[in-house]
């Protein structure tokens, strides 16, 4: 629960800050290249609404992925590295996320300078061009990064 905490409390400390440049990417070609992330992920809203993937559990819903802290997802058990890595104040933004997917682990271990940090995903996506897509696609799902949620309404979730 601590570490949930702090993780929430860092991104309303960050607000506005987490705002970021509208993708670079085609959503519409990242939609297709979503298939290979849906094995493990889904983009379902606050309402539970599945937007995206087949409800897949074995990742974190990606909902509200861009300008979310890492490691934050309600109730998904993260690697010990990924919650370091939110500790410390990450929040998802494009440039990051296309260095995370094509090699996750590694990705871990450079931003925490820690070679033996490492990460549950095992999936990697190579392709630059796709990574800008997918991550595309999920942010035309997703509310504008840092935008805080309407009254009653949960906040974005982590990946």
């Amino acid at each position: 629960m601590k570490l949930k905490l702090t993780a929430a409390v860092l991104a309303l400390l960050a607000g506005p800050a987490l705002a970021q440049d509208a993708p670079t990417g085609d959503a519409a070609a990242g939609e297709k290249v979503f298939a290979k992330c849906q094995t493990c992920h889904v983009v379902a809203n606050e309402a539970g609404e599945v937007l995206a993937g087949k409800g897949s559990k074995t990742g974190p819903n990606l909902y509200g992925l861009p300008g979310r802290v890492a490691g934050t997802y309600p109730e998904f058990k993260y690697g010990e590295s990924l919650i370091k890595l939110g500790e410390m104040g990450f929040a998802w933004n494009e440039e990051d996320f296309v260095k995370y997917v094509a090699d996750p682990t590694k990705f871990l271990q450079e931003k925490e300078e820690d070679g033996k940090a490492r990460s549950k995903m095992m999936f990697k996506l190579p392709k630059e061009e796709d990574a800008r897509n997918v991550y595309a696609f999920i942010a035309s799902l997703s509310p504008a990064a840092g935008a805080a949620p309407a009254e009653g309404e949960a906040e974005p979730a982590s990946n």
